[in-house]
């Protein structure tokens, strides 16, 4: 009787914990299908991660309001959508990670397009072209990447231009001192320790390194090359399985290609038109 007892008592267990085990993987399905109709619903605001030190993309005021050319952009779009579109400072370095992890719904903010990146986040069309550079101080007589032989270069953490440095070692990464670079948090410091002599090149986004250039008291003080690494373009990155919302991101870009917004956006912060066109 005893065990009979025991086996009926082992077998509600089980189907207790099969049970619990269902509604818990029901709600996980049922609270990714709530969130894939979450961002395409007009009512829902999208969160814009964004690295707010990354001048002229995204980046705060002495007020502390969030400016720059995507921040213009994604308010545009976001017209364009019906939709409100808030934006969120993180860690540029985990930016992919927030993004699976639901803190943010979009990386936009001079995000550049790469295989690597492909293979865990999902783009919208490209917007914007640029290319990664060297900045160097003319004075100390750099003008191509065979002249960094044995000197220090500076880069940003979690950049397309690590990536780069990394992937074709013999553009400029074999040619540095320690075939390494110093890494930074923001670009900002980089260009500090540049001035400071503590390094004698960044190698950034050539469009972060021509407002910035333009910025300072004397920009013929700064030496732009442009080396052996090829074009590129700005994307926005989301979630792969939001396939809806990249359907109408796609749709609001190309409208704001065509109207011409996206190209007076560029000439108002770059002072030259870097609109992508199919």
């Amino acid at each position: 009787m005893i065990k009979r007892t025991k086996r009926r008592l082992s077998k509600s267990f089980l189907l207790v914990c099969f049970f619990l085990l269902s509604l818990s993987l029901s709600g996980c399905s049922f609270g990714a299908i709530r969130h894939l109709d979450a961002v395409n619903d007009p009512k829902t605001t999208l969160i814009v991660g964004l690295d707010d030190t990354f001048v002229p993309m995204g980046f705060r005021e002495k007020n502390g309001q969030i400016v720059g050319f995507d921040v213009d952009l994604a308010k545009a779009t976001a017209k364009k959508l019906g939709q409100k579109i808030a934006f969120q400072a993180i860690d540029w370095n985990m930016k992919e990670t927030e993004l699976r992890n639901g803190t943010i719904d979009l990386i936009w903010n001079g995000y550049t397009k790469t295989p690597e990146r492909e293979k865990q986040v999902a783009f919208s069309q490209s917007y914007l072209n640029n290319r990664q550079v060297l900045v160097t101080l003319k004075k100390n007589h750099i003008r191509s990447f065979a002249d960094m032989k044995d000197k220090k270069l500076g880069l940003q953490n979690g950049s397309s231009g690590q990536t780069l440095f990394e992937q074709q070692p013999r553009v400029l990464k074999n040619i540095v001192a320690g075939k390494t670079a110093v890494l930074y948090d923001n670009f900002n410091t980089a260009f500090l320790d540049l001035q400071a002599g503590r390094t004698q090149g960044v190698l950034g986004d050539s469009i972060y390194a021509g407002y910035y250039i333009r910025q300072q008291k004397d920009p013929s003080a700064y030496q732009i090359t442009t080396g052996g690494f090829s074009g590129e373009t700005f994307a926005i990155g989301m979630r792969k399985q939001d396939t809806k919302l990249k359907q109408r991101l796609d749709q609001a870009l190309d409208e704001l290609r065509r109207d011409g917004t996206i190209a007076r956006l560029s000439q108002k912060w770059f002072k030259q038109d870097l609109t992508v066109n199919p």
